[in-house]
């Protein structure tokens, strides 16, 4: 077995086998990590841009040079630093796993098909959710230029109105997330408009669970915004629609609906339950770096309806994202902060010190 310094970088490593090499965050976001940024990230020269429970979590695409070859994937997670930096012994962990089962002639190991089996009982590898495995799918499909699956037509027929709204049991979850994916083509994103007011919360949710991970555009998150409205109206209000709304729009290029949905969430008294307050931490983490936000947001945190150990977790998962740490900070300190956030800071720093 070569010498552990022999082995370079885990991306390096894969990408010997002459196969196209893509990375994608399978964390926050369902994102493509260009590769070079990869490689910084990998060298300790950047911490990982998302992480999410102290972890890097992300998926390595190969693919044949030829255009009819099938791709395969694994699902990665790594622990991250106290600076967000990959953990450098975990990483080298994994890769002697690697070789002592596919040996370090990958090329051959490729062929010889043991490249899918190489994860097999490996600690750092992951199963996402089938929810997460359909939205993957569809970016995937779209990114390879390939057709979506044989669920889309059903999907666009249903989001038309064609079916019946209440026949939204019959429908693919990934037909939906085939819709989500190209919300820009076949007219989609006006389609998705006329049918959010019409549609049940199930598949609602389900359309905002894939809409998440899309840089949707600012007609489509004004009808996002509408349908928050519509739905903070309701007697009673649904939380699960409203957090699953507050996560649709996160990516959205429209700055002005993000910031506005955020500002009436956080206005309603609905902000108190933790399905809402985790999704604003988990998907739309970059708006609360704002002071406009950030007070509010820790103040709700600091009422929240699953009590201290939720603020703990939640704010400790949000000042390890890179560039959190100082507005959080900064909000945690505000001399005009209420005397409950106070206790609940005082219980945190408590807590961190007694760890």
């Amino acid at each position: 077995m070569p010498q552990r310094a022999e082995i370079s970088t885990l991306y390096e490593f894969l990408a010997a086998t002459g196969a196209r090499l893509r990375t994608f965050d399978m964390g926050r976001h369902l994102l493509k990590i260009p590769g070079e940024r990869f490689l910084r990230f990998e060298q300790s020269e950047i911490p990982y841009p998302t992480p999410l429970h102290r972890q890097a979590w992300f998926a390595l695409l190969f693919q044949e040079p030829q255009p009819e070859s099938e791709p395969f994937v694994w699902f990665l997670r790594f622990p991250l630093d106290e600076q967000a930096k990959l953990n450098q012994a975990a990483r080298d962990d994994f890769m002697h796993r690697l070789v002592e089962r596919v040996g370090v002639n990958l090329q051959a190991a490729r062929e010889g098909g043991k490249m899918e089996a190489a994860l097999q009982d490996n600690p750092y590898s992951f199963k996402p959710r089938d929810d997460r495995l359909a939205v993957f799918h569809a970016r995937i499909s779209r990114h390879l230029k390939a057709a979506p699956s044989r669920h889309y037509a059903h999907a666009r027929a249903y989001f038309s109105g064609e079916l019946g709204w209440d026949q939204w049991p019959f429908i693919g979850y990934q037909g939906i997330a085939d819709v989500a994916a190209r919300f820009d083509q076949d007219d989609n994103s006006a389609m998705l408009r006329q049918a959010l007011p019409q549609l049940p919360d199930r598949p609602l949710v389900a359309l905002c669970h894939c809409l998440e991970n899309e840089p949707i555009d600012a007609a489509l998150s004004s009808a996002l915004l509408r349908a928050a409205r519509a739905s903070l109206c309701h007697s009673p209000p649904s939380v699960s629609v409203l957090a699953a709304l507050v996560r649709a729009i996160s990516r959205s290029v429209s700055q002005t609906a993000r910031r506005q949905l955020l500002q009436e969430v956080l206005d309603h008294p609905l902000a108190t339950e933790a399905d809402v307050l985790a999704a604003l931490a988990a998907r739309a983490w970059q708006q609360l770096a704002g002071a406009e936000m950030t007070a509010p947001f820790l103040e709700r945190l600091a009422r929240n309806n699953q009590g201290q150990a939720f603020f703990d977790h939640c704010l400790a998962d949000l000042l390890f994202i890179p560039g959190m740490r100082e507005p959080l900070l900064a909000g945690l300190r505000n001399p005009a902060r209420s005397a409950e956030l106070s206790s609940a800071v005082g219980a945190f720093f408590r807590q961190l010190g007694s760890g």
